[in-house]
């Protein structure tokens, strides 16, 4: 306590307040017509089919080839990563093995001037068939003229590639590339042979060639950098289509329609204007009961709110949007209510510790003390749930379904986005609470207790009677 100094409390509450600004306005600039976001708000937030609608497609498989049903479950499998790499949580999957057709809906992209949804649907049912071939398809001016990949000797393939991942370095977006043991091999003989040569290994993503980087070096430890004109929207989609694996067979479009909103965007204005007052309220009581304290906690929820809302927006341009349904908006709400809960035990224990005769600066550090075992108890809680919801209802392949596959590997595919975007959005507002109820509230109340005139019991309380006395017990020495 005696190291937090009396401007922490401005530097806290100027950055919360700069946070919620950026998130909710955004910045963007303009150039004529063209447009560039730099800092996503709330409007760039993709929002759920039950808000905004979205997109309706039946797939289903060639005409000259029989699917059967693991082929199927693959399919449907690869079809759900592709959505989350996207962070399209709000997605519904069904899979009819009678009549081989996958019905796939999910929502409008935000911003959908200029979405195709055509495009979409032809990314999520592409086969991605990548490959890795020694040779230049490229003339000197930049024009692909060898269009067919088994012209050059092949090097490795997709499935040799265990992950893929954007980065920025030196000023430019790449994509990383970690090989599988089956791959490393070839992959090192390839690039030790072509080394200096200035003949380069071309990279293809079914009969077109994306780049065809130069070999700087021999690359024998399986780790190797995609480099080329990329930007960042660029760089995450490539990697997104060669994390998302190879079709079992190419999935042919049947129909697509567009699908109606159930609340609409006009649900979603009240629904905002709704907990906009809520929270004022919450906030003037607060302030009602705890005086200090519930102007410190008022910031904290502030906090605790934009940041969950950073997060589902990307916040920075080179990240992509989650998408929030109305089962993530009652995960928000959730998890404020806990960062409520953490704030009142902890201005009720300073009370308690007042009113047992301590001092202003012994009841903060007891009262912070005695509330920090709920609150952890209680938002510990709170991740279990939102893990084991994402490990049920997300895709197979993700983090918390590996690890809980022992528990659900008798189950089939479950995968149920809205339920997904609720445990996400549980899981954010649970770590918020840590960040902003228990560290910035502590942190804000500590330096604001620093200002003598700030430093009157009364500041802190409503409470009389026995506070700032030392109380006797009868039989107490």
């Amino acid at each position: 306590m005696k190291n937090v100094k009396k401007p922490v409390f401005f530097i806290v509450a100027a950055f919360i307040l700069a946070m919620a600004y950026l998130t909710i306005f955004g910045v963007h600039t303009y150039y004529g017509d063209v447009e560039t976001v730099w800092i996503r708000g709330v409007e760039d937030i993709r929002w759920g089919i039950d808000i905004r609608g979205g997109v309706d497609v039946i797939f289903t498989s060639p005409e000259d080839f029989s699917a059967n049903r693991n082929q199927m479950d693959s399919a449907r499998a690869i079809i759900e990563t592709r959505m989350v790499a996207r962070n399209i949580t709000d997605y519904e999957i069904y899979v009819d093995y009678s009549t081989e057709r996958i019905i796939v809906r999910f929502p409008w992209q935000a911003g959908d001037v200029s979405f195709d949804p055509e495009q979409a649907i032809r990314e999520l049912g592409e086969t991605a068939l990548l490959t890795f071939r020694e040779g230049d398809p490229w003339d000197e001016r930049g024009y692909q003229v060898i269009s067919e990949p088994e012209d050059l000797p092949l090097v490795i393939s997709g499935s040799d590639v265990e992950s893929a991942a954007p980065q920025y370095f030196d000023g430019k977006y790449q994509v990383a590339l970690e090989l599988k043991p089956s791959g490393r091999e070839a992959f090192s003989d390839a690039t030790g042979r072509l080394a200096g040569t200035g003949v380069p290994i071309s990279i293809w993503m079914d009969d077109y060639c994306f780049s065809a980087p130069r070999v700087n070096s021999h690359i024998g430890d399986g780790r190797a950098v995609i480099e080329g004109s990329f930007t960042a929207e660029e760089a995450i989609s490539l990697a997104t289509r060669i994390n998302g694996g190879a079709l079992p067979f190419k999935l042919e479009i049947d129909s697509f329609n567009t699908i109606s909103p159930t609340l609409g965007m006009s649900s979603r204005d009240a629904m905002g204007l709704a907990g906009v007052i809520a929270f004022a309220v919450i906030v003037i009581i607060m302030v009602y009961l705890y005086r200090l304290l519930g102007v410190v906690a008022g910031f904290a929820l502030l906090g605790q709110a934009v940041g969950a809302l950073a997060v589902i927006s990307g916040f920075f341009s080179g990240n992509q949007s989650f998408t929030l349904t109305i089962p993530g908006i009652a995960g928000i709400v959730l998890s404020i209510a806990m960062g409520v809960d953490a704030n009142v035990i902890t201005s009720e224990r300073i009370k308690e510790e007042l009113k047992m005769g301590k001092t202003l600066d012994g009841a903060l550090q007891a009262g912070y003390k005695r509330a920090f075992a709920v609150i952890f108890d209680c938002n510990v809680t709170l991740l279990i749930i939102s893990f084991i919801l994402m490990g049920a209802f997300g895709t197979p392949d993700s983090l918390a379904a590996i690890i809980l596959t022992p528990l659900f590997f008798m189950f089939g595919p479950s995968a149920a986005g809205a339920i997904y975007s609720f445990g996400f959005t549980l899981s954010v507002g649970a770590i918020l609470n840590f960040i902003f109820g228990v560290t910035a509230s502590r942190l804000m109340t500590y330096s604001i207790s620093k200002f003598k005139p700030l430093r009157k019991i009364s500041f802190y309380t409503r409470d009389k009677g026995t506070i700032g006395k030392r109380v006797e017990r009868k039989g107490a020495v």
